[in-house]
């Protein structure tokens, strides 16, 4: 039993099916970019013939994502596997005196949806002291942070988070005046929404060892007002830097990542029928691998987990991969696996720092060429794949602009044995040129489009730092799958909402760069499934792979784009083990 303490599963669920539930297998299909690296589990019912199942799910919906058989209307399952998928009538065969019956009512079934991109121990912990809005007036963030003080009285440093960037660089006042006259004698951090920043005080500045003449870090900046003084802003690697010293400072800070997971985390993503996530920045120098570990070895996993160790950029690179190395577990029967790296090859486009072939129209960071910047170069990235690849690790690529999107391919390219799965995430500003290689390469292409702010309403915000032509068709998912790419679909949480149907319905309905409704669901779970090569397990529902299995109030595909968003899950199961019931 990897799950415990979960209630018995029913002998029968009542339900009712919504307008429209059928079972015609006539239903909307899909196309899978997908090509297992073993061979799919068969849906013939021979293999089995004889057996009696464990438990029965009947009279549904159920969407497969098997392109052979995208419809059924019944599912055994035998222990944790799955042992029939077909009609109700034939999986009567199936049924012994143990076997229990759910009656799905018209339901809709599928798989369970996979996350191959967020931040659970970041975004789930209470490591972080106090919240700020995202803009408000000085007055207003001082007494903020005055109170948090004051509400932390043994803190080494306040450690808050939630302002926009736009908000402290349209501040009269300095941003670092503006922080110590809030506090002075101990340091402050705040990151800002997207973590690509951080807002600090003198005493943080100080205890960094970052002054008026200090240079800029790999992959960040240190701010600075006209007359060159230090402004209290971090961009990127700088600020990375800086949070690392103050998260390293919490003495409760794994207890607090470890309350997050066990008490709000797992079961909110259970909830939203999410089996299987990847933690795209898992900080190996602050103890999240031993956080992960423990919920492991306490058997209170209810996620398939694959952590993508953070490559740190101002790290020696062969002390690095020597260590990387050691972390590197993948035993075929564990919840959890080590087997990802993060690398960040640029920043973002509202900072800037995104890597761009072109300069932006504004100039306000003053760098080199105004084309953003690398937390790792090409180069620099060649040399991490040459040396890992040959371990078992894949490569979880943060990179935005056209540039550092191209410079990623090309060190694939050059560097990768080719048998990879690494994949570039987040694809903000793609070249057209670059639409055909992640197919060609085999490389991933994985995208966020839950968040308000990809979509193409917000798309004009970026012509000041951009211009028009290079701010239209951001996040090209519809044109990445048109030239064959293998599409994931993921959150980036917290920096959007986890629930995969927020994204479905938004990835739908994205024109002109919508994808189908069949594409949405390949891309969270199929292909996803996939990206963490666990594709032969699970992702679809054929005989042989596990019962990562989700039950939803309504037939997606008989449902309008508002109806999608608002779906619940009626239940979650992992291994064929119920996580969550409504």
């Amino acid at each position: 039993m990897r799950v415990t303490n979960m209630p018995i599963f029913p002998l029968l669920l009542a339900g009712l099916c919504l307008s429209g539930c059928n079972s015609d297998s006539s239903s909307p299909t899909n196309s899978s970019n997908v090509s297992n690296d073993t061979q799919s589990p068969t849906t013939t019912t021979e293999q089995v013939a004889g057996e009696f199942a464990t438990q029965l799910f009947t009279n549904g919906n159920i969407y497969t994502v098997n392109e052979d058989k995208p419809w059924a209307q019944a599912v055994a399952i035998k222990g944790n596997k799955i042992v029939f998928v077909g009609s109700s009538e034939d999986a009567q065969q199936y049924v012994g005196d143990n076997t229990q019956v759910v009656d799905l009512a018209g339901k809709m079934m599928m798989p369970g949806f996979h996350d191959v991109h967020m931040h659970p121990l970041e975004s789930g912990s209470d490591a972080t002291q106090f919240t700020i809005p995202e803009a408000a007036s000085t007055d207003t963030y001082i007494a903020l942070v005055e109170e948090a003080a004051l509400q932390n009285p043994n803190a080494q440093w306040l450690i808050g988070y939630g302002h926009n960037i736009g908000t402290l660089l349209e501040m009269q006042d300095s941003p670092l005046d503006v922080l110590d006259e809030a506090v002075n004698d101990r340091p402050v951090i705040i990151m800002e929404q997207t973590s690509h920043s951080m807002w600090v005080n003198s005493k943080a500045l100080e205890l960094a060892g970052i002054h008026r003449d200090s240079l800029d870090p790999i992959g960040g900046v240190i701010g600075r007002d006209e007359q060159m003084r230090l402004d209290g802003i971090l961009y990127d690697n700088a600020g990375n830097q800086v949070m690392e010293l103050a998260m390293r400072s919490l003495s409760n800070a794994q207890q607090n990542d470890y309350l997050g997971l066990i008490e709000y985390t797992m079961p909110a993503l259970n909830k939203a029928g999410i089996t299987s996530i990847s933690d795209a920045r898992t900080y190996w120098q602050r103890g999240h691998l031993e956080t992960w570990q423990r919920v492991a070895n306490e058997d209170k996993l209810t996620l398939r987990v694959h952590l993508g160790l953070w490559a740190y950029p101002q790290m020696n690179d062969a002390s690095q991969i020597a260590k990387l190395k050691s972390l590197y577990q993948a035993q075929p029967d564990s919840l959890l696996k080590v087997n990802q790296v993060k690398f960040y090859v640029d920043g973002i486009l509202v900072n800037t720092t995104a890597a761009m072939h072109e300069p932006y129209h504004q100039n306000w960071l003053e760098l080199e060429g105004n084309k953003g910047l690398n937390y790792f170069t090409q180069a620099r990235l060649e040399q991490y794949i040459k040396a890992l690849e040959s371990t078992g690790f894949d490569f979880n690529i943060h990179a935005i602009g056209d540039r550092g999107i191209h410079e990623a391919l090309n060190a694939i390219e050059n560097a990768s044995a080719g048998n990879s799965r690494h994949r570039l995430t987040h694809l903000e500003v793609v070249d057209p040129a670059d639409y055909a290689r992640f197919g060609k390469l085999g490389v991933i292409a994985d995208a966020q489009v839950a968040g308000d702010f990809t979509d193409p309403s917000h798309w004009p915000e970026n012509i000041p730092l951009l211009g028009n032509e290079r701010s239209q068709d951001l996040v090209p998912i519809k044109n990445l799958v048109a030239n064959n790419a293998t599409l994931t679909l993921s959150s980036d949480w917290n920096v959007s909402p986890f629930n995969p149907f927020i994204g479905i319905s938004n990835a739908i309905s994205r024109t002109p760069q919508a994808i189908t409704l069949a594409q949405a669901l390949e891309a969270y779970t199929l292909n996803s499934a996939y990206a963490m090569r666990q594709d032969h397990l699970v992702g679809s529902i054929e005989v042989g792979k596990l019962a990562d299995l989700v039950v939803l109030d309504r037939n997606l595909f008989d449902s309008t784009i508002k109806e999608i968003a608002e779906t619940n899950v009626v239940m979650t199961l992992l291994d064929g083990e119920v996580i969550y019931k409504k």
